[in-house]
């Protein structure tokens, strides 16, 4: 018997011992995680409700083939898109670096005066920051008294605008993450860089361009990747604020998916939903993956 041979089951029996420290944690996200995913899976292939059932039929990708014969959830991805790109791609990001831009040559004061504010908004419960968007756009509110000291026309925001109302609530509340994110980014970019690009003549906006932005790219794809992931389960905020309406107008797949499943009994469908939106979710990830890869 070679030598080789006889190694292999000291060689097993070490890594056996090494992922002896892994195993309660495999098992918790066995039990905890994987296993309801699993369950949500089968739950989607059949006709399950919350009232007036005995048993559930397994019936296959109906859910799924009705989903997307339904104008409703095709209504409902759509607004989800809107509400994502706004504010997460758009506001959250945009904002987020703007701040971090701005306090980086603020004087102390400034940034903790801003940062604070800000971070405040985040730290604050979802159902409670809805109250207070919800106070901020109503017919009457905080922005129609704002619009009428100005000589402006006031306008019913959640009725007429309601999924725009919803994202600037979003990117209101979440704005802190993206800044925090970009702030510890831009820390690390050394100053050398940055004066030797001053000393050749470059502007604040090819600075940022060809400087700032190459160098933080990685900080930007995740900071991307966690709050898109973030905005695409966002209910409380809206339902608090909208509940969705009036109409569907605000009606993301977070709310249709309670909806069905809860209001309308339909836990089978609700959780077909459920699956697809993962399955948005996982495809942007996936694509901020890629983008995350080292370059070679």
């Amino acid at each position: 018997m070679s030598p080789h041979v006889r190694r292999r089951p000291g060689r097993a029996r070490r890594r056996f011992v090494r992922a002896l420290p892994l195993t309660p944690a495999v098992v918790l996200i066995l039990l905890f995680l994987a296993g309801p995913i699993a369950y949500c899976v089968y739950i989607a292939f059949t006709d399950l409700q919350l009232t007036g059932q005995a048993h559930a039929s397994f019936v296959g990708f109906d859910n799924f083939r009705r989903a997307f014969r339904d104008s409703e959830f095709l209504n409902a991805v759509w607004l989800t898109l809107v509400f994502t790109v706004l504010s997460s791609l758009v506001g959250q990001n945009t904002l987020g670096l703007a701040l971090a831009a701005l306090m980086k040559r603020a004087g102390r004061t400034v940034r903790t005066l801003t940062g604070g504010v800000v971070v405040t908004a985040w730290v604050l419960p979802e159902v409670v920051a809805g109250f207070l968007l919800y106070a901020f756009f109503r017919r009457e509110g905080t922005l129609d008294a704002i619009l009428e000291w100005l000589g402006l026309p006031r306008q019913n925001w959640l009725f007429t605008l309601p999924i725009l109302a919803v994202s600037f609530a979003n990117v209101w509340r979440g704005t802190a993450f993206s800044m925090l994110v970009y702030s510890a980014a831009l820390d690390e970019i050394p100053a050398e860089i940055t004066e030797a690009a001053e000393v050749d003549g470059a502007g604040g906006w090819r600075r940022m361009w060809h400087i700032t932005l190459p160098m933080i790219r990685r900080s930007i794809a995740t900071n991307l990747m966690l709050n898109t992931l973030q905005t695409l389960s966002v209910f409380g905020l809206i339902w608090v604020m909208t509940r969705g309406g009036p109409g569907n107008k605000s009606q993301t797949l977070p709310l249709f998916m309670y909806e069905q499943a809860f209001q309308n009994s339909m836990i089978g469908y609700g959780t077909a939903v459920a699956l697809l939106l993962l399955l948005v979710g996982s495809l942007f990830s996936v694509v901020y993956l890629r983008l995350l890869r080292t370059e070679v």
